[in-house]
């Protein structure tokens, strides 16, 4: 029995997009055991995932900051004799640690980041953005000759996570049953914020045509973009900035009609869950458009508009985001209309 590692250590969507990969080694390996390194949190998804043995938490922040710490988690990887790690996203820091940690097959992209350390480097085209992130996971399978067929990502809720959003509706005044949809305004860069009074309208175009309460959820770092969608909106909806774990928010999504949101790792994970999902994209470089990073699913849509740009300069952008500008919340109404 061999003993694999994989490694992905960025962020919510790369982490869920990576699931298809999980799922292929598992099937192309089924009686050997499988563990997975991710961030902190991000854990939380991966809980009652039928195609993991292991999951490792690496926290560089915290837990695992600094030189002795660092030293203390190679020693203790060392330990449990891993045959080969694919390093989904290599960085210079894990491709340290598992060469460090005696894995004798270190498979992963060579972006420049200590590829020297890798046994198996594989050209990095995912800049060009020719196909999805999840399929750029899948082809390092197939540099090992296995044949993976691309599946969409899935979250299994765990039953107490559910219990939990149970408890966070009730306690919000969403009764059971009762049809709701998610406004998720907020993302990591303002390059992928949509106007804020456009998430307002269509919330009120749900309320007052589709007669569904309407709910805006944050993370706490981000509760004033949601205070300001709410003193948009005429119909009043439901505020929901609280903390909560990742599995929480992954079973609170599973329980809504539909989810609205930026470019970000919340849509990734109401799409992986199985609810109808519309993520609105501004960016459209190689390799940061929707044809890479969009969520996967079957009710899961992405909506881009091409304004020309030739080169897209991101948050740094000249023309005042106007492929943000010009999605129309009208548009984005049609097109919830269609998913619900």
């Amino acid at each position: 029995m061999k003993r694999i590692l994989v490694t992905r250590t960025d962020r919510i969507g790369d982490v869920v997009l990576s699931l298809p990969a999980i799922k292929a080694i598992r099937k192309a390996f089924p009686d050997d055991y499988i563990a997975v390194v991710v961030q902190p949190r991000i854990d939380d998804l991966l809980k009652g995932n039928p195609y993991v043995d292991e999951v490792i938490v690496y926290d560089k922040s915290k837990k695992h900051k600094g030189l002795l710490k660092n030293l203390g988690f190679i020693k203790w990887l060392r330990v449990k004799k891993f045959d080969i790690v694919l390093n989904l996203h290599s960085t210079k820091r894990m491709n340290l640690i598992c060469f460090l940690a005696g894995i004798p097959r270190r498979i992963g992209y060579a972006r420049g980041k200590a590829d020297f350390l890798l046994t198996d480097k594989i050209e990095y085209t995912k800049k060009l953005g020719e196909k999805h992130e999840a399929e750029y996971s899948l082809d390092m399978l197939r540099y090992l000759g296995v044949n993976s067929e691309f599946s969409n990502p899935f979250i299994r809720v765990q039953h107490e996570d559910e219990k939990k959003a149970e408890e966070i509706l009730e306690g919000l005044g969403v009764g059971p049953g009762e049809k709701f949809a998610i406004l998720h305004p907020g993302a990591s860069c303002k390059s992928k914020l949509w106007p804020l009074e456009n998430f307002a309208k269509a919330g009120d175009m749900l309320a007052e045509n589709l007669k569904i309460k309407v709910m805006i959820n944050l993370a706490p770092d981000q509760a004033g973009l949601g205070e300001k969608v709410r003193g948009m909106m005429k119909n009043q909806p439901v505020l929901f900035c609280s903390p909560t774990t990742l599995g929480e928010l992954a079973a609170l999504f599973k329980k809504a009609s539909l989810v609205i949101s930026n470019d970000s790792g919340p849509a990734h994970i109401a799409a992986a869950v199985g609810v109808p999902v519309i993520s609105i994209f501004g960016r459209n470089q190689k390799g940061l458009s929707p044809a890479r990073w969009r969520p996967l699913g079957d009710k899961a849509i992405a909506i881009h508009k091409d304004v020309g740009c030739a080169e897209c300069l991101a948050h740094d952008c000249k023309i005042d985001f106007l492929c943000l500008k010009s999605i129309s919340a009208q548009e984005v109404f049609e097109k919830a209309k269609s998913l619900i």
